[in-house]
């Protein structure tokens, strides 16, 4: 009998970092056993650090070991070339997200809304505690891991599997089209990625902003306009939104937005602001312009996996910082994500890689 032991990092009752070890048998069904390479560090982690649970939902490993069922996965090989002093490692590289498992039964899994699953279902924060991507390895099963193609390198596809997804799904499962304005209120970890993946779906781009510190980096990434927000009630843009992607971190004003809206606009909310907060909108404007307010989490596997693919084919970079896949570099990450001076992405990761 295998037994799979890997060392985690834990949150606690009193927000300290805590080393652990998990322990996983033999694996059976659909598992696969993944060396953990890279994680991405969010900001839902840092909201989770009081719980006594293993932090990290943004992973990508090497595929080390699979259950009897595994189909679309093979282990990682070492063979020698040139000389016997060159090992090269081969293999499928895997990552994952926040759902883990479902029942794959209910209305919403055959639909392929895992994230809304009714049934049986294992995500980060209710379930699997014992593991995550803040460590040296994890067991999966199969359902819900995405496989990493050659065009993508790991650290830049680790935020994606959260940061990356939340706002590539939005912009492709909503109806939006290339002829349409988009706004992304907040250049941070979500919107950074926002304003590079619209623009290469063909949209034209607004990105709005506190103030214009962040404009020229903005431009860069592929906003065609900037708008700085802070203390402007009257907001002005060439062309009204039609969509309009909030991924700041703190509860948004939209009494603020509803002069760049055009009729029938959508609102998308990607926030971690408080989880007892409240939202206040402009009630009688919002029926009377038919707008619409959309909650969103995150997507199908086939929409990580066309994600991925998108990512890699057209140059979609996470910009990261790098800190160590120790406890050490969780804290430091955890504490510059806390400070708001992260630019954009943590991404830890293991020693030799």
């Amino acid at each position: 009998m295998t037994l799979y032991d890997f060392k985690v990092s834990k949150g606690s009752s009193s927000g300290d970092i805590v080393e652990s070890t998990s322990h996983r048998p033999t694996l059976t069904r659909d598992e696969i056993y993944i060396k953990i390479t890279h994680s991405g560090v969010c900001g839902t982690d840092q909201k989770y650090r009081h719980y006594d649970m293993v932090l990290g939902h943004e992973g990508i490993g090497v595929v080390k070991a699979i259950g009897p069922d595994v189909k679309g996965f093979k282990v990682q090989v070492f063979f020698l070339q040139l000389c016997s002093y060159l090992k090269i490692s081969r293999g499928d590289r895997a990552g994952w997200g926040w759902v883990h498992a479902t029942c794959g039964v209910c209305e919403q899994c055959v639909e392929g809304q895992f994230v809304y699953c009714t049934g049986d279902t294992k995500q980060y924060g209710t379930g699997d505690q014992d593991q995550g991507s803040f460590g040296e390895g994890a067991v999966w099963r199969e359902q819900l891991l995405c496989k990493i193609p050659d065009t993508l390198a790991s650290d830049l596809a680790a935020p994606l599997m959260c940061a990356g997804i939340t706002v590539w799904g939005t912009l492709t499962e909503y109806n939006v089209k290339p002829t349409d304005a988009i706004g992304v209120v907040g250049i941070g970890g979500l919107g950074h990625l926002a304003v590079q993946f619209a623009n290469k779906l063909g949209c034209e781009v607004v990105a709005l902003s506190g103030t214009e510190t962040k404009k020229e980096e903005a431009l860069k990434l592929g906003a065609h306009h900037f708008v700085a927000t802070k203390g402007v009630s009257n907001l002005r843009v060439p062309r009204k939104i039609n969509h309009l992607l909030v991924t700041k971190s703190h509860m948004p004003d939209l009494d603020q937005y509803k002069s760049i809206l055009a009729p029938r606009a959508s609102i998308y909310l990607f926030g971690t602001a408080d989880f007892e907060s409240k939202l206040v909108l402009p009630y009688m404007q919002f029926i009377v312009s038919g707008w619409k307010l959309i909650g969103c989490t995150t997507s199908p596997k086939i929409v990580y996996q066309r994600m991925l693919e998108f990512a890699g084919l057209h140059g979609i970079k996470p910009m990261i910082e790098r800190f160590p896949l120790t406890k050490q570099g969780v804290v430091d990450s955890l504490k510059k994500l806390d400070e708001g001076k992260m630019r954009y992405c943590g991404v830890l990761y293991a020693e030799g890689v």
